[in-house]
């Protein structure tokens, strides 16, 4: 592997051991406030979620446009800033519902910049027969980080607080910045171009036109809002009432993380001749910990039930990643990956506002439930499609790029 290709791994690698910390300090940081519910909680996961779709399609073009890596730089970079604000906040007790959401606003904008130069990035940095050992071995790194920063974070949030848990995490945002912006890259492919709407038109034809893609994406969209709900509200809401709190709460996650980890494990060797189809089949594991919880499973049992979807979780990600890398174009990777994020993250504000109320109304148990039975539904959906059941890589992707 190249060396730009380990320098790009340790960034990542820095940055996921921070942003474990995010997840269980805003969630647990909003819950101790005065007056607070898990309502105010999903409004304030929706702030960070809206931008996030709202700007993934211009996030798609700059990528292409641009070299990617500076494009990373600049959203490490912001994402560093909207989170130290989320921890001043905290750290000072002024807290208010608007300023958390602008905080979370800027946070997921950030993001909606970072996500569609990712994948484009490692194809970049590595050639066509390492892809799918460069997505192992970048997921193998990032899972061990979260690992370790969810384990982290647990502590961190219980003997030192939700601020100093963001403070952490921002820091990583600017260190992973630096790591980056050693990372040469000469241009992306339509550095070029500068109609916007050319360029988006373009990446919707490359998207739609692959029916095996934006089929398995709409069927990611619903399992993504029931894990966004499951994860980011009504877990911590069950584990506050009947876990004994963060500390539990992040052995749950710290088990989806470790699950993870053995899931790349097995992936960067696994070769099945249907790498799609195979994917989709470990999808309706992800329900696991979703019914665990709701039905109130001790929490050695919810720890091994996130394990089992962790699993999945990145066998899935690992064939899915290389597909996409092999099949689209290099010049559109980063538009078609920012319609694949909109189309499958677009449900998640909505799921956080829902499992507030379904968590004030039904109780989490019954929520949880309910999101874990949407899951199953969902992949088999998917499952039932011919161009995902029947999909094979195309021969002449197996050792050249588009």
């Amino acid at each position: 592997m190249p060396v730009r290709f380990w320098i790009f791994l340790g960034a990542r690698t820095v940055s996921v051991l921070g942003s474990a910390f995010g997840p269980i300090a805003l969630a647990f940081g909003v819950l101790s406030l005065p007056g607070t519910t898990p309502v105010t909680l999903g409004v304030v996961l929706a702030a960070q979620g809206v931008p996030q779709l709202a700007l993934l399609l211009l996030g798609g073009v700059i990528g292409d446009r641009f070299p990617r890596n500076r494009v990373l730089v600049v959203a490490e970079l912001a994402s560093g800033l909207a989170y130290a604000g989320l921890a001043t906040m905290l750290l000072t007790g002024k807290a208010p519902l608007a300023l958390l959401c602008v905080a979370a606003f800027a946070a997921g904008a950030a993001s909606a910049l970072l996500l569609p130069s990712l994948t484009g990035t490692v194809a970049d940095l590595v050639p066509a027969d390492s892809l799918q050992r460069a997505n192992g071995q970048l997921r193998l790194g990032t899972n061990s980080a979260r690992i370790g920063g969810v384990l982290a974070a647990g502590v961190v949030v219980a003997w030192a607080g939700p601020g100093v848990a963001l403070a952490i995490d921002a820091a990583t945002y600017f260190v992973a910045a630096g790591l980056l912006s050693a990372v040469r890259l000469t241009g992306s492919p339509g550095n070029g171009r500068r109609n916007l709407l050319s360029d988006l038109r373009v990446g919707w034809r490359e998207f739609a036109g692959r029916s095996w893609l934006w089929s398995t994406v709409v069927a990611a969209a619903v399992i993504n809002a029931a894990l966004s709900a499951a994860f980011g509200v009504l877990g911590p809401a069950l584990a506050k009432d009947r876990l004994g709190g963060a500390v539990s709460w992040s052995l749950v996650l710290a088990g989806y993380s470790a699950g993870m980890l053995a899931g790349v494990v097995v992936a960067i060797r696994f070769k099945p001749r249907r790498p799609l189809p195979t994917a989709v089949l470990f999808a309706p594991l992800l329900a696991l910990p979703l019914l665990a919880l709701g039905f109130r499973a001790p929490v050695a049992v919810i720890v091994v039930a996130a394990f089992c979807a962790g699993v999945a979780t990145d066998i899935f990600g690992v064939l899915w990643d290389t597909t996409m890398q092999l099949e689209v174009p290099a010049a559109a990777l980063s538009r078609v990956s920012s319609y694949e994020y909109l189309v499958s993250l677009s449900l998640k504000p909505v799921a956080a506002v829902v499992a507030g109320s379904a968590a004030a109304g039904l109780g989490p148990s019954a929520g949880l439930l309910l999101f874990g039975g949407l899951i199953v539904v969902a992949a088999a959906g998917a499952l039932a499609h011919p161009a995902v059941r029947h999909h094979l890589p195309r021969q002449q992707d197996l050792g050249v790029r588009p």
